[in-house]
């Protein structure tokens, strides 16, 4: 395909596999549809809190995603870091790890065009899911209840022909307690880097994709595939980009849509309604 885009690195975060809201399909068919050199799973990929439940079991069409990421090893030579996260956190039983060209740690350190970033899922920053481990479930119970209304709105907004709305994701931008827990969370961050002597921090956890500088420092969030369905991509120039899946789809459909027919999972789907 002529058009089709590479990128020296994309970081995806909070994708959860397991939960019936990820849009882990979508997530899928962008992986399939983009080149890089380097792919950072920055935490959170595979929820692990959902698939102790024994009511939740691993799904063939969730192979799909780690078959999508061997491929992009064996054929483009694509080097991989998973980064733990705390739904992920049974990864801590094997990390550090590596093999092949996949590596999986607790944070890593991504050097490129002579500046260098601390990498972290960001939870470590969060003392409710650190230290109070039951009230971080009972929050994520929560949010579920959120993300249930959300998908029963847009239901309802799909019958009336009007366009995705995440009611989700206004609901947190308006709430004071929301707000003031993001900007918090960003300063601690910002702070660590600085300290620490990087140029930036590249995160996730807090489903808030974001590529804004503090002082000198760059703050990157690679957001989620549940809400918000965005990665962090590097440019070759070095230059960072938050990218949408839903402004990619308008950008590439038209070239890719040959292609996407011819994937391996024929319940994957690319740029369907959520």
């Amino acid at each position: 395909m002529s058009n089709r885009p590479y990128f020296e690195t994309i970081v995806l975060s909070d994708i959860h596999i397991g939960s019936e809201y990820s849009k882990f399909k979508e997530a899928i068919a962008f992986l399939r549809a983009v080149d890089c050199k380097k792919l950072i799973l920055n935490g959170d990929i595979i929820d692990g809190w959902k698939l102790k439940k024994n009511s939740v079991k691993w799904k063939k069409s969730y192979t799909a995603f780690l078959k999508v990421l061997m491929k992009k090893m064996s054929k483009n030579g694509t080097g991989i870091i998973y980064v733990r996260g705390n739904h992920d956190d049974f990864l801590d039983q094997v990390a550090p790890f590596r093999f092949a060209q996949i590596s999986i740690v607790k944070d890593y350190v991504h050097e490129s065009h002579g500046k260098r970033y601390f990498v972290l899922h960001g939870d470590v920053f969060d003392s409710i899911t650190t230290h109070v481990r039951w009230l971080a479930k009972m929050g994520d119970v929560g949010y579920s209840i959120l993300l249930w209304i959300n998908k029963h709105y847009n239901r309802y907004r799909l019958k009336k022909e009007r366009p995705y709305y995440s009611l989700s994701q206004t609901i947190k931008q308006k709430v004071k307690t929301a707000v003031s827990y993001i900007s918090d969370f960003e300063k601690e961050l910002v702070a660590l880097a600085r300290n620490l002597h990087f140029d930036g921090i590249i995160c996730g956890h807090i489903h808030h994709p974001a590529n804004v500088f503090y002082d000198g420092i760059h703050y990157l969030n690679s957001g989620d595939w549940v809400e918000s369905l965005s990665a962090l991509v590097e440019k070759t120039d070095g230059t960072w980009e938050i990218l949408y899946y839903e402004d990619f789809c308008k950008e590439f459909e038209p070239d890719m849509a040959e292609e996407m027919l011819l994937t391996e999972t024929d319940e994957s789907t690319f740029c369907s309604p959520r």
